[in-house]
């Protein structure tokens, strides 16, 4: 592994990806091809969900959440439908 990448694994067709300390998790989602597609989370190093929201065709898309450090939305931001017309 090169010293910035991150330990990853897929489980049920989901890639996870670890913080640097290689136990817990930074984010996971699911990959097509290398590009993130459906619905993903990231984590803060404490294990807390720090942000979600979905991708189309490796673009985000739709409301994407970001919660505070007990784990409650305080702020959505709209992404749009991305680069699709």
């Amino acid at each position: 592994m090169a010293p910035n990448e991150k330990k990853s694994e897929v489980v049920d067709g989901f890639t996870i990806k670890y913080h640097a300390n290689g136990v817990t998790r930074w984010s996971k989602g699911k990959l097509e091809e290398g590009i993130p597609v459906g619905y993903w989370e990231w984590y803060r190093i404490e294990g807390t969900l720090k942000r979600s929201g979905h991708f189309a065709a490796g673009e985000p898309v739709g409301e994407w959440i970001t919660y505070d450090k007990e784990g409650k939305p305080y702020k959505v931001t709209n992404k749009g439908t991305g680069g699709q017309a």
